[in-house]
């Protein structure tokens, strides 16, 4: 299984653990970043990850994940055809950083784009060429396998 996960996701155990929601993503993404060093799930890098984390005001935050790029099977870097793709996922509604990184899966063949933006995911439900979920529900897939 090949994943990409979204800054909102890699961000999220950084994010107010009092709220139950929060802390059943954040665990999951634990979860599934433990499946990834144990090379039972693939992760996916791009340059539009390295950008994005890079803005990241807090620097403990910026290094943790950046640490991640590492593991990362495959970095994808930016291409025409990537942008081409991006383009099209603007205009059915995504921004412009969201459909750069939603091209970034597709050009590395992700199985799934991992988020914890229900809004994208909803966006996303239409478009066949790439499988939005939030990241509980992918370690109910992974625990299925």
């Amino acid at each position: 299984m090949r994943v990409y996960l979204d800054n909102c996701a890699f961000n999220r155990p950084f994010d107010d653990q009092l709220q139950i929601r929060i802390r059943l993503e954040s665990d999951a993404k634990l979860y599934l970043q433990a499946k990834i060093k144990q090379h039972q799930i693939d992760l996916i890098w791009s340059y539009i990850l390295d950008f994005e984390n890079e803005q990241n005001p807090f620097e403990e935050r910026q290094r943790a994940i950046a640490k991640w790029k590492v593991r990362a099977v495959t970095d994808i870097e930016e291409t025409s055809s990537l942008v081409a793709t991006a383009d099209t996922l603007v205009q059915i509604g995504l921004s412009a950083k969201d459909a750069l990184h939603v091209a970034c899966a597709i050009e590395g063949q992700a199985d799934y784009f991992v988020t914890t933006d229900d809004k994208l995911i909803k966006k996303l439900a239409p478009f066949r060429a790439m499988k939005a979920i939030n990241p509980v529900d992918l370690v109910g897939l992974v625990d299925e396998n």
